[in-house]
């Protein structure tokens, strides 16, 4: 038996790694079988090429608990190691860059990915184990070796017993650690680290039906056999060819990554390149509310199968974080901060790859079934839309497969939608003024005089819609939105309108200072006379649009910030009907009482449907009518 020590000029590392890396001490395991699998696969290359004279046969990476002992087993029949081996990899190379990783990532250590890029990751077993033995057989006709290590700088070496070929790596679990000697918690780790690793892993047995034999009777159980309990899946479907996989093959994968999701995915992309950076994967558009924040987070990071975070900013676009699926790339720098993540090029490269490739995806789905598409849209539109407003890029090429439904159900491109509303949507500067609805049922009043006048109302309801017209009105020439309640509208139909007052000037003054006076000192209303058809409504509420849309975008992070406004003022207009029977009915009435009245209630009407009655002017309103009815 040899003893030596090993070759690092930090005495205590071991204390250090446990401090800097603790906060992620659970990646011990990840480690442990990321170095079995490498051990394998390489394995498995050098029989291939005819270096290595073995049968490589049907090699599978087991994890076994020993309670008892508090010991935690990892094995597996892949390359082994000679003495030699041993000494080089295990005492020296092992530690070469630790100094280094000490110095340079102390603060971020929290933040840290796989460790083993500091040639660290055998040692990782150290943050759970006051104890790690390696015994290990090489595939080479060399006699097996025993390492054992007790967390100091010192270790012994000597020859064992050990005839098949790999490794078996015993952690001695330590005292504040044994969690990890929870069947549980292993399986818990194993699931999610490991799930898809290439190579089978073996934890336990786990109970098998099989089939009745012939003639066996009706209330017989069936045979059973305990089999090996495998607990990853070594082929997951990113890992296959797009042509060797049907639809129902996506589907399944993605049933097997959300088991608690119980609504298919509206369809995927599934991502394969090798140049300029190696990248594979599979995104799936799932059905989206308009909850921006509870949709984070649900893509799987993984390098070479292995899973390393499920925060996925940086390396995906921020508007395809609500997205669905995988993305393994061995290229992204995974053991770094998210800060160093967000500057590298080859991170910066994939991000845009992603987008591009998604963007591709929606065109050719809009191309060649635009039906579908339109059935679908309401699902993903919020990612598009936060698309087109977070990238440049993508929204150029969203701009040839964005909808804008109607209020009635029918769906236009924007390029459609010009064409279809420039005959009539025009204001007094040429500009298209495109008419839109946030809620069909608080606004169906105004939907239905704007629809009447022969305009056409789009649809428009997810919570980033206002900064995205803000977008399109700068980056379109001569277009303005205007939601169908605002100020804007009244200048369309103005412009239309070809109605002649029933009031003199004298009279229209004389009802205005009268309006005024009942509403003016205690509002923040402006009063507008309009000559409109004598079927429509008397009162009118339309609020400035720049206004409504500052106020609102304040309130989803805009606003505010970007203009340096505190809380935006309330102003609406009142536009009255001049032509109305109930107008000329205030006008003309002699008495005092009655007249505060009649504009108090239609006031009130107009309030109700731009839903702005509430609290005690609501309860006085009801008051009022059953007053009135009585």
């Amino acid at each position: 038996m040899a003893t030596g020590k090993i070759n690092v000029s930090v005495d205590n590392i071991f204390p250090l790694i446990k401090k800097f890396l603790y906060s992620d001490h659970e990646i011990f395991l990840r480690e442990l079988i990321s170095n079995a699998t490498d051990a394998t696969l390489k394995l498995k290359h050098l029989a291939a090429i005819g270096e290595a004279k073995v049968e490589y046969g049907n090699p599978l990476i087991e994890v076994k608990v020993d309670k008892k002992g508090k010991k935690l087993h990892v094995i597996d029949q892949g390359l082994g190691m000679t003495e030699e081996e041993v000494k080089k990899y295990i005492n020296e190379v092992a530690f070469s860059g630790a100094e280094e990783f000490i110095n340079k990532y102390e603060d971020s250590a929290k933040d840290a990915g796989i460790i083993g890029h500091f040639g660290l990751g055998f040692y990782s077993a150290f943050m759970v184990a006051d104890k790690v033995e390696i015994i290990t057989k090489s595939y080479k006709d060399e006699p097996a070796i025993h390492w054992s290590c007790d967390g100091s700088p010192k270790f012994t070496i000597k020859k064992s017993k050990k005839e098949e070929r790999g490794t078996e790596i015993i952690l001695h679990i330590a005292e504040d650690s044994t969690e990890f000697l929870a069947e549980s918690r292993i399986t818990e780790l194993l699931r999610k680290y490991n799930k898809f690793m290439p190579v089978p892993i073996k934890f336990g047995m786990k109970t098998e039906t099989l089939p009745k034999p012939e003639g066996a009777k009706e209330e017989e159980p069936a045979p059973t056999k305990e089999v090996d309990n495998i607990i990853n899946n070594p082929n997951p479907a990113w890992t296959k060819q797009p042509a060797d996989l049907k639809d129902e093959d996506y589907k399944g994968f993605y049933r097997e990554m959300y088991p608690m999701q119980f609504e298919e995915p509206l369809f995927h992309i599934h991502l394969n390149v090798d140049y300029p950076f190696n990248l594979t994967g599979i995104l799936y558009f799932p059905k989206l509310t308009n909850d921006l924040n509870i949709q984070k987070d649900r893509i799987q990071l993984y390098q070479n199968q292995v899973f390393v975070t499920d925060n996925v900013e940086g390396i995906v676009p921020e508007f395809l974080t609500m997205l669905r699926g995988v993305i393994d790339s061995p290229d992204i720098p995974l053991n770094v901060s998210r800060s160093y993540l967000q500057a590298d090029g080859a991170v910066k490269k994939i991000s845009s790859y992603i987008s591009r490739k998604v963007a591709d995806k929606l065109n050719s789905l809009f191309k060649n079934n635009r039906e579908d598409f339109e059935k679908k849209w309401n699902d993903i539109k919020i990612v598009i839309e936060y698309g087109m407003l977070s990238e440049d890029k993508f929204f150029e090429k969203a701009d040839k497969f964005a909808l804008y439904p109607t209020v009635d159900g029918s769906f236009f491109t924007f390029e459609e939608l010009q064409e279809k509303i420039k005959p009539t949507q025009t204001d007094k500067d040429e500009k298209l003024v495109i008419l839109y609805a946030s809620d069909k049922e608080t606004q169906h009043s105004y939907i239905e005089a704007a629809k009447a006048k022969g305009y056409e109302v789009l649809l428009m309801d997810s919570p980033i819609i206002g900064h995205l017209m803000q977008k399109l009105e700068t980056s379109k020439e001569k277009i303005s939105f205007a939601r169908v309640d605002a100020d804007h509208i009244d200048k369309l139909i103005q412009k239309e309108d070809t109605q002649i007052s029933k009031l003199s000037d004298e009279e229209k003054e004389t009802l205005k200072s009268e309006l005024e006076k009942v509403i003016g000192e205690k509002s923040s209303y402006t009063v507008q006379l309009e000559a409109m058809e004598s079927s429509a409504s008397p009162f009118i509420i339309t609020e400035p649009e720049f206004m409504r849309r500052m106020k609102e975008m304040q309130q989803t992070g805009g606003g505010g910030g970007m203009f340096g406004m505190g809380n935006m003022p309330e102003m609406y207009n009142l536009i009255v009907n001049t032509n109305h029977e109930l107008v000329g009915e205030i006008l003309n009435t002699k008495t005092a009482k009655k007249k505060e009245r009649l504009i108090n209630q239609s006031l009130d009407l107009a309030k109700l449907s731009k839903g702005l009655l509430k609290g005690a002017e609501l309860t006085e309103f009801i008051k009022r009518s059953y007053d009135m009815v009585k």
